[in-house]
């Protein structure tokens, strides 16, 4: 097919980025916004030998499970891909890419798959947001707050997402009329002149404070106090603080922090565990369903508990956990009421002084945080101090565990390893590794942390096989 040539599809499947598939005459076509089940008239942008991608430009017969998006800017935004089609079927669509992903690349065609957890409220989950700041491209001055547009840096300004918290709207206009009052001018990506780069905002799910940091390319802000007294107007603020990002990157946060007013952090809790929350943090961004994820985690390392924690004389019996890529610690907070011992590891060093203050904190006194790669923190350990694992729990970033890490967990030996993944075809990759050196998956339970998008979580629980027969593991 030729650029620009339209045509009329019968959409019938989905890619695992959320476009739609149809086929005509043979050639496969890749639409942006197109439902599974959609019969559409759409226009080549990008042919290719033996496929292409096309423009949705009209619905000739919608979808049975096409729903009108609540959010004006869907289409453009590179948000939400999945906001047209209905929650029913977007949990259904990412239960399948998990299990396309462990059958395809994992080879593992009968591990057991629970029903993937999803939201009884799928809007205004995110208690983090990031907004771009820049100039409006109508050329009359006025500054641009919102998101990129799908694939580009072109700012869509709008202060309310839908994802998000509708207090965002509120400081987004305070931020806006401090810069228009004070003639601050919004970072320019191709020159690298301009202060005001990005606004970030954290909101405590279950103490409702608010963190207002605005990301500069400089050190200070003229009229400092004047954006303050602003943001104090606001209900629930109750730190705001500066981040200084002068390089010529992508990368929205720098590492300077200055507190401008009150705390430079948020707490909030996962569990009955409290977390001090700075800028610089990583922490799951939807509350609700985290609590959901840990509960798998903890259910699948250590089986049913009693919630209220251990008893007397039962310390023995529990097992010593390693939280590995344990960030600012908030699994292995989590699980400690639970465990005998748990040592974290992570190569981050403000993430693990944010998880030693954390366990302080809390008063918990049977973790140990490592800083380091955990493929050399946990067989040193491992060898050197004889420290066992009964349960390895791994939360790696997106690229999926380092190889060098999953021939560690393998010589550790564990009886169990959770891994929780936000990529299914990196967690693919490693369970087959793991059940080629040893190890059996036993269940894996998708949890949709993230609504109208296409990413998914996944916990896979493996257990360890013997000579004749793997591990009997209770769940509950």
């Amino acid at each position: 097919m030729n650029k620009n040539e339209q045509c009329i599809i019968r959409i019938e499947d989905m890619s695992l980025n959320g476009e739609g598939i149809g086929k005509y005459e043979g050639y496969t076509l890749f639409v942006k916004d197109a439902v599974v089940g959609d019969l559409a008239k759409v226009k080549v942008t990008r042919p290719k030998k033996n496929y292409g991608y096309a423009r949705l430009e009209e619905i000739l017969e919608a979808s049975p499970w096409r729903v009108e998006p609540v959010c004006p800017h869907h289409r453009r935004c590179g948000g939400c891909q999945l906001q047209a089609m209905s929650y029913e079927k977007q949990l259904e669509w990412k239960w399948k890419k998990v299990k396309d992903n462990l059958e395809r690349i994992g080879g593992l065609k009968d591990v057991p798959m629970k029903e993937i957890i999803g939201m009884e409220k799928p809007f205004r989950y995110r208690n983090k947001a990031q907004y771009p700041i820049g100039w409006k491209k109508d050329g009359k001055g006025q500054v641009a707050a919102g998101f990129y547009a799908g694939r580009t840096h072109v700012i869509i300004d709008s202060e309310d997402c839908f994802l998000g918290k509708p207090v965002n709207g509120q400081i987004l206009q305070a931020v806006k009329a401090y810069m228009a009052k004070q003639r601050v001018e919004p970072y320019d990506e191709e020159t690298g002149t301009g202060l005001v780069r990005h606004v970030l905002i954290r909101e405590g799910f279950h103490t409702g404070e608010i963190m207002v940091c605005l990301v500069i390319n400089g050190v200070r802000l003229p009229g400092e106090d004047a954006l303050v007294a602003e943001l104090r107007k606001i209900s629930g603020v109750t730190g705001v603080v500066l981040n200084e990002n002068r390089e010529r990157t992508n990368v929205i946060l720098g590492t300077g922090i200055r507190v401008l007013w009150g705390n430079g952090y948020i707490t909030d809790r996962i569990g009955d565990v409290t977390f001090s929350i700075s800028p610089l943090s990583f922490f799951q961004v939807n509350p609700v369903q985290t609590e959901k994820l840990y509960g798998k985690v903890l259910e699948y390392a250590v089986g049913e508990r009693n919630p209220q924690g251990i008893s007397d004389g039962q310390e023995e019996a529990l097992p010593v956990i390693w939280d590995l890529y344990c960030g600012i610690g908030t699994i292995s907070l989590f699980l400690a009421r639970y465990a005998k011992r748990i040592f974290g590891v992570e190569i981050v060093p403000e993430a693990v002084a944010d998880a030693r203050r954390n366990a302080a904190a809390n008063h918990i006194e049977n973790v140990e945080f490592f800083v380091g790669k955990a493929e050399e923190v946990a067989p040193e350990k491992f060898v050197k101090e004889g420290i066992r694992a009964d349960v390895v729990v791994v939360d790696p970033p997106r690229k999926g565990c380092d190889p060098a890490l999953l021939d560690t967990m393998v010589k550790m030996s564990p009886k169990r390893i959770v891994y929780v993944s936000c990529d299914p075809a990196t967690l693919a990759r490693d369970v087959k590794f793991l059940t080629e050196n040893g190890y059996a998956a036993e269940e894996v339970t998708p949890v949709d942390m993230f609504p109208m998008t296409v990413h998914v979580e996944t916990v896979c629980l493996l257990s360890k096989l013997n000579v004749k027969q793997h591990i009997e593991v209770e769940l509950t």
